[in-house]
């Protein structure tokens, strides 16, 4: 007899900076969402495919829920949660090995109790002790009903196996929606901005906030060559300085990097420009969200 097809989407939910775009990246096998240790890296919708014999896990990254800040841009955000919550087949939510803030047990509330619940326990590389490790498993599994419990560490993609196989008992019986060999729905456009993104997180530290933005102008394809034009969209003038650097070397080390990753990503060369511009407000600023696809 043979064995039915499983197909479904995944979503990942969290508080801000528990790791889920780690993992993502870690179960798909390449790079489809920034990760960066400042919070709340994540603005958008981003699909992350994983195809085996037997199944397609089709991942939805979302925005780590925001319950700090009530800005345009945090509502939007939280309603794309919310939104992806209800279009799911199954509900992953993270935490982080020995921890249970405020922050996760409000993402706790919204949960939805009609579909499967997959509690992930990260970081467990972190967690030295075991007896310890064990009483938070109890104590989390006394705070909701969830249907199964899985500790990994996304960083050294550790027992991601047995969580795949968690999934799949949990996806209904559908052929795939994507091709084997696809990652994400992203289009390059898409994904260019996003590194482009990450690498000022990482590179600017915490010197910047997390209301930057970058634009596409330009992409073109010429041959095998990808020409990127791109613009980094800051709120002041002190955090242009910041991006650019002593002599423009932060902003030359931001677009190298960028650049690099472009190229594996898209397995070809990438001539990529970057500049920077002061726009005042644009996180509260309703049409310029919609322009960014966060609406």
């Amino acid at each position: 007899m043979n064995t039915p097809y499983r197909c479904g989407l995944v979503a990942l939910v969290g508080r801000p900076n528990v790791g889920k775009s780690t993992l993502l990246n870690r179960l798909v096998g390449q790079k489809v969402s920034i990760t960066s240790k400042k919070a709340q890296t994540t603005r958008h919708r981003v699909t992350g495919i994983h195809t085996t014999g037997n199944a397609q896990f089709v991942f939805v990254d979302t925005p780590g829920f925001q319950t700090r800040h009530a800005g345009t841009m945090n509502r939007a955000m939280n309603r794309r949660v919310r939104e992806t919550l209800s279009d799911t087949d199954v509900v992953m939510m993270l935490v982080e090995a020995g921890r249970l803030t405020r922050e996760d047990r409000q993402v706790i509330e919204l949960l939805p109790g009609d579909r499967p619940l997959i509690l992930v326990v990260n970081k467990i590389d972190q967690a030295k002790d075991r007896a310890a490790l064990m009483a938070y498993l109890q104590e989390i599994a006394g705070v909701h009903v969830f249907t199964e419990i899985v500790p990994v560490s996304a960083k050294n993609a550790a027992n991601l196996d047995e969580l795949l196989k968690t999934l799949e008992k949990h996806l209904p019986e559908n052929p795939p929606l994507f091709d084997a060999d696809d990652v994400t729905d992203q289009t390059e456009r898409q994904l260019a901005a996003e590194l482009v993104r990450e690498k000022v997180f990482r590179l600017c530290g915490e010197e910047i906030p997390y209301a930057v933005a970058v634009t596409i102008d330009k992409f073109e394809e010429v041959g095998k060559l990808r020409r990127i034009y791109a613009t980094i969209l800051v709120d002041r003038d002190s955090h242009k300085a910041i991006v650019i650097g002593k002599g423009g070397e932060k902003l030359k080390t931001i677009s190298t990097q960028a650049r690099q990753d472009m190229e594996r990503a898209f397995d070809g060369k990438v001539y990529l420009e970057v500049w920077v511009k002061v726009k005042g407000g644009w996180a509260d600023d309703v049409r310029m969200l919609k322009t960014l696809g966060i609406d």
